[in-house]
């Protein structure tokens, strides 16, 4: 009998590499990234330009041309042209808070704000569009406000017949006639006694700083006071057509998609817009 040679034994691992580690075994090392190279040169060579700029940054002032100048000894003693323009655009960065808080648009876009919310509408009209409205109803309100500072504090600045200072002065002496007028005697009385100061005896003695946030706070009170008045009309048709579709049993469906149309109609008949309008005008204009 032909003798049958043993298989050679294999030696099996003791436990299998997972897929995973298969697959990160076969992937390459990864490579160091642009980021890093850049930034370990960048921190190698920053002392050596450190100390370029040290040596070289005389002669770069040197050779750097002439900026802008405040000069604030002009031949004729007034302010100088650049402090002119540093002022002006000063003036403009702040010219929207002033906008807001010492003309009357703020009563005007809160009460626009309110139309919109109760026709149930909240993008149409859309922001720009209320916006651009208060915005021309007020410079309408402010008109007169503007024309007596046109001429009593800026054509005479411009016609060098007054300084600065006296201008500025003369230009405040309109808005403040026009924010007491506006405010409410209680908010006045409230922020004069918050400041802590003596109790002003005139007009003239109560401080600016003191007029403005009573001035502010009178006309979100009575922006509110306006807004409620144009909420009831609507809130009425509401309630009249919630209970005509409960009592017809159509509880499905969303009252407002019935009474938005109504409302539409209500306003556009009595002429809504121009009322709104009219109102806010006489409401500063009286």
């Amino acid at each position: 009998m032909r003798r049958l040679h043993p298989l050679p034994a294999y030696e099996v691992p003791a436990q299998l590499p997972t897929l995973r580690e298969r697959i990160v075994a076969a992937m390459p090392p990864p490579a160091k990234t642009r980021r890093r190279k850049w930034l370990r040169r960048g921190f190698l060579l920053s002392p050596l330009i450190l100390a370029l700029l040290c040596l070289l940054w005389p002669a770069i002032a040197a050779a750097a041309p002439a900026g802008i100048n405040v000069n604030l000894d002009s031949s004729d003693g007034e302010v100088s042209t650049s402090l002119q323009i540093l002022a002006l655009i000063t003036v403009l960065s702040l010219a929207p808070s002033i906008l807001i808080m010492c003309t009357s648009f703020t009563r005007i876009i809160i009460v626009l704000g309110f139309v919109r919310n109760a026709l149930g509408t909240p993008s149409m009209p859309p922001n720009q569009v209320l916006v651009g409205v208060a915005l021309f109803l007020s410079l309408f309100v402010m008109g007169p406000t503007f024309t007596q500072i046109n001429n009593e504090a800026l054509q005479p600045l411009l016609d060098h017949k007054i300084n600065q200072e006296t201008a500025l002065k003369r230009a405040e002496q309109p808005i403040r006639d026009f924010m007491f007028k506006q405010v409410d005697q209680k908010d006045l009385a409230l922020f004069t006694e918050l400041s802590k100061g003596e109790r002003p005896a005139t007009r003239a003695d109560v401080p600016t700083r003191v007029l403005i946030p009573a001035f502010v706070l009178s006309e979100l009170k009575t922006a509110f006071e306006i807004g409620f008045l144009i909420l009831i009309p609507f809130l009425v048709i509401d309630m009249v057509v919630a209970s005509t579709v409960m009592s017809m049993g159509m509880v499905m469906l969303p009252p407002v998609v019935i009474s938005l149309p109504f409302k539409i109609l209500l306003f556009v008949l009595v002429d809504g817009w121009s009322l709104v309008s009219e109102s806010l005008v006489r409401g500063f204009v009286s």
